[in-house]
């Protein structure tokens, strides 16, 4: 009688322990599920926001194919590189400008200038809802870029697009090789700038001042970000001198920014 009772003790013992384990099997293959829908869903987002900005290209840029000199001598000639502006305000009126790298090549997107901080950071030019966002240049910048430092705010994507190759420049190597950018503007004018700062901030609050009482709180403030920089380079900025500060996340902690700053070197 004993012998039996152990038996059914441990076969009660053994359907317990199985149905346990199939109940930590099922929540592990739901677990596994749902986290594969989630990553779908974020992936097919990244695609959708990048394809958008992929058409918008298409649609508005136009470039020249690059003409290389036919004698050693003659210097390298440049591609015209032109933005319809008409059909950008007309798909977004909050259009303010196009920034373009030579490189990283993949910064080549509009730049708007919305209500608040708030509006564009999940929602692309053309207002669908997506975490790429769009680039924005701050609410309290007149957003014509002829304030002494306009801020460009943009987020630092997994997927590389936006502002997440601004974090190249890291690397010195790579600062001193491409120090420069453009900025279009609807007025039909190319601002080209030279950067002269980049590196990771806490305190935001040094770097994204755009208001200034005098050319001396000015150029004190220039000397102040030049020490945020991981590099130094030589560049003239005076009290007449426009910057542009372009800002982004480092994806590694919460209060960290990663900032690129350029002075403007010439317009046409």
């Amino acid at each position: 009688m004993a012998k039996k009772q152990e038996r059914s003790r441990k076969k009660g013992k053994k359907k317990k322990s199985g149905l346990l384990s199939n109940l930590i099997l099922i929540l592990a293959v739901c677990v596994f599920v749902f986290s594969g829908y989630q990553l779908y869903q974020i992936f097919s987002e990244y695609h959708e926001g990048k394809k958008e900005y992929e058409e918008i290209r298409e649609l508005v840029i136009q470039e020249e194919p690059k003409k290389e000199p036919e004698e050693e001598k003659e210097p390298e000639v440049q591609p015209r590189f032109t933005v319809d502006f008409a059909t950008l305000q007309q798909m977004n009126p909050d259009t303010v400008g196009w920034i373009r790298f030579e490189e990283p090549s993949e910064i080549s997107y509009p730049v708007v200038k919305g209500r608040d901080n708030e509006e564009y950071l999940t929602r692309t030019f053309e207002a669908n809802d997506n975490k790429l966002g769009t680039l924005f240049v701050d609410k309290d910048n007149t957003g014509t870029f002829t304030d002494r430092n306009t801020i460009i705010y943009g987020h630092n994507m997994k997927n590389g697009t936006m502002f997440a190759q601004l974090l190249k420049y890291k690397e010195q190597d790579f600062f001193e090789k491409y120090p420069y950018f453009s900025i279009y503007t609807p007025d039909g004018k190319e601002s080209k700038y030279q950067i002269f700062v980049a590196g990771v901030v806490e305190d935001t609050a040094v770097n994204y001042q755009f208001a200034f009482q005098s050319d001396e709180e000015f150029l004190n403030y220039i000397e102040t970000i030049k020490g945020t920089s991981l590099y130094t380079p030589n560049v003239e900025i005076n009290a007449a001198s426009q910057i542009v500060t372009l800002s982004t996340c480092t994806n590694v902690a919460d209060e960290e920014r990663f900032v690129v700053q350029a002075v403007k070197v010439s317009e046409q």
